[in-house]
This record gives C-alpha cells, structure tokens and sequence, in this order.
C-alpha cells in the first residue's frame, strides 16, 4: 500500500483481509521516497503514488487518492482535503474550518461527496484505476468517535448517520473507498 496513512492502511487491510495476499505498508520498506501530489485528479495521484511504490518496492501496488467534494464550496477541499486547513494541518483544523465555511448554510445546501481512486499497479506496467463514491451531506457539529478525517461531519443518508457514528464494518461497507475496494478485489481476484 502506497501510503502512510495509518488509518487507510487499517481499512484496507480490513477489506482485504480474506484475500490470498499480504498487505503491507509503505513505512514497512525502509526509504521510501515521498511522493508529491501534484496531480490535477484523484485518478492521477493514486497512478504516481502506485507507481512509485511498485518502482521501489518491486511489487505489486495499491494506492488510493480521496477527497471530499462539498457542493455550496464549488467542490471544495477536493484534491487538497487532506490538507485543507494547510500544511502540518490536523483532522480537527480541517474540520474546523469546513465548519466555519459552512456557518449559517442550511442543511438543503450542504450536500457532498467523497470519492476515492485506487490504483492497482504492477512492477511490470499494467495498471487499473477503480473509484468509488458517497454521497451525503455535512452537517453542523461533529456526532460520533469513531473514523477519521471528515467522518465526524459527513452525514450518510442512507444509514441515517455520520460515518464517525458507525462501526468499522458498517463503514467498510458504505463507503468511498470500501466502494472502491469492492471493484479492486475483483481486479486482484482475476490477476
């Protein structure tokens, strides 16, 4: 896995789990190189990410690239979510001012996405991209201690709460990047 991320390394693992492979962290290979990205989609930075990582480590390698989209902010955090509230920025500064930005719109006008892109790469060249998708909206406060990221503000509709309200298992299965997950397992299974 192309990241250092250790939560999206815990779900994926999670989601992979019963698959005859190993899944293995980035931080587990000493030397990595950082990657910057700089791409203009979330299907461009988990292809270089992916890349870089089956280069160096000589296998097989996923990456994925999420975002959330918040419709009243033209789209916004977007590519820079994860750092949204700027460099060396924390889940709690993102969220802070996702909040702030979103003080005073009713909850009709909050309406949001996340969408995940893994890549699947192999140190041979061929390549797959697979995304995911939810939808939902933000809501006011922060509601639930689970998850990470946005996951305190994002409202599911379709499970009646917040992805920080719900278990690792409800959330694997609703969300963006279990999604994602979902149509990547059918691409290893075939390999």
């Amino acid at each position: 896995m192309a990241t250092g991320n250790r939560h999206k390394v815990e779900e994926i693992r999670a989601l992979l789990a019963d698959l005859p492979i190993v899944v293995r962290s980035l931080d587990e290979f000493s030397g990595a190189p950082e990657v910057v990205e700089d791409g203009a989609t979330y299907r461009e930075n988990a292809l270089k990410k992916a890349r870089s990582a089956a280069t160096f480590t000589g296998k097989p390698a996923l990456a994925d690239d999420t975002g959330l989209e918040v419709d009243e902010l033209g789209g916004q955090p977007g590519l820079y979510s994860a750092r949204f509230a700027g460099e060396g920025c924390t889940f709690q500064d993102n969220i802070r001012k996702l909040l702030q930005l979103l003080e005073g719109v009713p909850s009709e006008r909050r309406g949001a996405r996340f969408v995940c892109a893994i890549a699947l790469v192999a140190p041979g060249g061929r390549e797959k991209v697979v995304e995911g998708e939810l939808h939902g909206r933000i809501t006011d406060r922060q509601t639930g201690g689970g998850g990470f990221g946005y996951d305190p503000v994002f409202y599911a509709p379709e499970v009646g709460r917040t992805l920080a309200e719900l278990t690792a298992d409800e959330k694997n299965r609703i969300s963006h990047r279990g999604r994602a997950l979902a149509k990547a397992r059918a691409v290893i299974l075939a390999e």
